[in-house]
């Protein structure tokens, strides 16, 4: 005797094992489409990298005041002497030979120099993340302090009217020429200075990148271990 054949169930009672997960379910994906609600799993997001970036640019436009005020102080004086010449004052250098305004310039780009490997550092200190804002940030706000210590330098410096000078101070008597920074690349050494510690900083002691991991290779008899 053969078994009484029993009916499939109907389509509706069929368990459905090939069935996809709901819409609704893993993880809530936040109003832009990033799983992780918007913040990204590298750094705090571009605002925010922004506002540090100004932040950054501000300080080192404050500091090219103390830059102007120390290179006003430190520069070497280009000695003048006043004299009359048939009725009228003239202005000349004491010494032709002397090599004081070259000393004036390099004093300026020593100083601009050892600013910007102080600003990398202290940037990389407080953002050891680096991003391109940063690294702009130390670039146009070295320049900017560059030109406000410059502008700055030679207004605390000696006086300007070089002729009142020599007429308040007397026929031949030595008086301190005016600031002047001839060599205008100079106003770019900051800059330099803080991108280049700034990328061996990074270099040497930045974030890395995870190595990727090897897969493992199979057994000698095709079975994974």
């Amino acid at each position: 005797m053969t078994a009484p054949l029993t009916p499939p169930p109907p389509p509706h009672e069929q368990p459905s094992h090939s069935a996809w997960p709901p819409a609704g379910a893993g993880h809530a994906v936040g109003a832009s489409g990033d799983p992780h609600g918007g913040k990204g799993e590298d750094g705090p997001g571009l605002r925010t990298e922004l506002r540090e970036a100004v932040v950054i640019a501000v300080a080192l436009v404050l500091g090219g005041a103390l830059l102007g005020v120390v290179w006003s102080r430190l520069a070497p004086r280009v000695p003048l002497v006043g004299d009359v010449v048939n009725g009228a004052w003239v202005v000349y250098l004491e010494d032709t030979e002397g090599e004081q305004s070259v000393g004036v310039d390099g004093t300026f780009t020593l100083l601009a120099l050892a600013f910007g490997a102080v600003s990398a550092v202290a940037v990389f200190l407080v953002r050891r993340r680096g991003g391109v804002p940063a690294v702009v940030a130390l670039g146009v706000g070295g320049l900017l302090g560059s030109l406000l210590a410059w502008r700055l330098g030679v207004w605390l410096g000696p006086a300007q009217d070089v002729l009142a000078h020599a007429k308040d101070v007397g026929r031949g008597v030595t008086f301190p020429a005016p600031l002047r920074l001839a060599a205008k690349g100079a106003l770019l050494a900051w800059s330099f200075s803080a991108l280049l510690v700034h990328l061996g900083l990074m270099a040497l002691f930045g974030p890395r990148d995870p190595e990727p991991v090897e897969p493992v290779p199979p057994g000698p008899y095709g079975a994974a271990r």
